[in-house]
């Protein structure tokens, strides 16, 4: 792949606003393929932002008013898609660039999707069970007008899980007089879900950091890894990875990390982090920090936290060779710029962790058609999709002299921008 090695102009500071670090990735992609301004305007646009206010019972028996988010991006290739988050730092703008990179997502691994997102500012660490039902059903009922099967599928993301999706289905079920087990995706799989679903994002960050290792001559099975954020996509990543001979260096989650050079034992980690509740004080190792572990030298890299992890402010000391974001906007485009300058390859966002809403669509098929696959069929047809979108991502890379992520952009936004002007201006 051709690499620029042209001076690069250096921010002092930078705007680390999710809205607009999604609007400067479309923008640098838009300008690059030359998109005509009106599709510009159209696709930059949430075509629906939906704010509410959502007074919830709590155990004690007082009333406490919380507030929440839906955002649809883009309907042009199909259907709306995207999780619901809860988190005590949600804002308007995250759920905006959210809801976009979703479109842009969907669109790289070529599923007939476009992008939503939701989110609900709280903290489920500090909400009972049924407190946390009680404001899933409020929030289900104020955003279900605008959801449906074929309007807007929601899904599990940072902290909401299977239970919470089966609360959204039944109320929204409720509400319309019928079962719809097709208005989620992550459900329980005895109530509609797919096999492999929990596996799916890790899985596919898997593929496509395979595919960058053949492209860089790394061995996969001799490869050392260093992995921030040890949720679901972090430590099945770690697991799947260390299963094919990787080694994990060091790992972290909201408590702290760990550092073993020789390699972590995966299972008996997994075992640690079920019984404590954390990676940290596992046996033999020793304590790193979140900012440290992105700084290791390792093969490969892979943010699986929150935002903005990569910055100004350390970008010259990432040393790793493969930056595969299992997260959603973990490098900031100043950052990525100097990533490609020092020839560290990026898997954006928008293809290493395309893995869930790949599955997240087998199982909206399956539960459209009442037809379930086994979990060996669905983790074959992820692979497929995923290397043949690494394929067609690098391919775009070459053809515009340009980095993955800018490659991935291209491709997406031709693919929506060609669906919308298909479709028309309507009226």
């Amino acid at each position: 792949m051709a690499t620029v090695r042209a001076p690069i102009p250096i921010r002092v500071s930078e705007d680390l606003n999710s809205f607009t670090i999604a609007m400067r990735q479309f923008d640098s992609a838009a300008e690059k393929m030359g998109l005509e301004a009106g599709l510009r305007e159209v696709l930059r646009r949430p075509r629906r932002a939906l704010s509410m206010s959502l007074p919830v019972k709590m155990d004690d028996g007082s009333i406490r008013v919380f507030e929440g988010f839906r955002v649809q991006h883009s309907n042009a290739r199909g259907p709306c898609k995207g999780g619901i988050r809860y988190h005590p730092t949600v804002t308007f703008d995250e759920v905006r660039a959210l809801a976009s990179w979703m479109t842009w997502k969907c669109a790289t691994v070529n599923i007939p999707f476009g992008g939503a997102k939701g989110g609900i500012v709280c903290d489920p660490k500090h909400l009972s069970m049924g407190e946390l039902e009680r404001l899933t059903r409020r929030y289900a009922y104020e955003i279900s007008p605008i959801i449906g099967p074929d309007r807007d599928i929601p899904a599990p993301d940072v902290y909401t899980d299977a239970q919470v999706m089966a609360w959204i289905m039944d109320t929204y079920s409720m509400t319309h007089g019928h079962s719809a087990p097709g208005v989620v995706t992550g459900k329980p799989t005895f109530l509609g879900g797919s096999f492999g679903r929990n596996e799916a994002t890790a899985r596919g960050c898997f593929f496509v950091t395979r595919c960058a290792c053949e492209k860089l001559n790394v061995q996969l099975e001799q490869a050392t890894v260093a992995i921030q954020g040890f949720g679901n996509a972090g430590s099945i990543a770690a697991e799947l990875l260390s299963k094919h001979g990787s080694r994990i260096l060091a790992v972290s989650d909201t408590r702290g990390g760990i550092l073993n050079r020789t390699g972590l034992d995966i299972p008996a980690l997994l075992a640690h982090k079920a019984h404590t509740g954390s990676v940290v004080g596992f046996p033999n190792s020793e304590p790193i920090s979140n900012e440290d572990l992105l700084e290791l030298q390792c093969d490969i890299l892979i943010p699986a936290a929150l935002e903005n992890q990569i910055t100004l402010l350390n970008v010259e000391r990432v040393r790793a060779k493969i930056v595969a974001e299992a997260a959603n906007g973990p490098t900031t485009p100043d950052a990525d710029l100097i990533l490609h300058q020092k020839g560290i390859m990026v898997i954006p966002d928008i293809l290493a962790n395309a893995g869930g809403v790949t599955v997240s669509y087998f199982e909206w098929v399956q539960d459209l058609q009442e037809l379930w696959w086994d979990e060996d069929d669905v983790n074959r047809r992820l692979e497929k999709i995923m290397v043949k979108a690494f394929s067609d991502v690098y391919a775009t890379a070459e053809r515009y002299s340009a980095d993955l992520r800018t490659g991935a952009y291209i491709l997406a936004v031709d693919r929506v921008a060609h669906a919308t002007k298909t479709r028309g201006i309507w009226p």
